[in-house]
């Protein structure tokens, strides 16, 4: 096994699956990083009895208006969290975009390189926010 990919991990697949041999299904590598940043943003803070500083602040913003002061602030949620708790990636950009057709819908498309190959990755990250109206 190379440095890159004992870097990277091995370890259960997220979500959990069983495989059609009926085995629990497992990820490795660049797909493994992406199956963290999920489990990153879609912890709440404080959702972690021993680790309440692990997540992502962005669940704050549930309730919010759909304005550029929010999406700013998701993108600011979503920049210190990935920085804080995913060591193997180096965020390049984080940009916050809506679809007309649904104005609830926050749509965070992050960029990252992972450091331990030096590639490039992205992946968005789907956000809703005022569901109560």
């Amino acid at each position: 096994m190379s440095h890159a990919a004992d870097f990277l991990g091995r370890g259960f697949a997220f979500p959990f699956s069983v495989t059609p041999e009926g085995r629990l299904a497992r990820s490795a590598d660049v797909r493994r990083i992406d199956e963290s940043i999920w489990i990153v943003l879609g912890t709440r803070l404080g959702e972690r009895l021993m680790r309440p500083d692990f997540g992502c602040a962005i669940h704050g913003l549930l309730f919010e208006q759909n304005t550029p002061g929010t999406r700013a602030r998701a993108v600011d949620a979503v920049r210190r969290a990935l920085v804080a708790h995913e060591p193997r990636i180096d965020v390049q950009d984080i940009r916050c975009d809506v679809d007309p057709t649904q104005p609830s819908l926050l749509l965070v498309r992050i960029d990252y390189r992972v450091r331990g190959t030096n590639t490039s990755n992205n992946l968005v990250y789907p956000f809703y926010i005022n569901e109560s109206s």
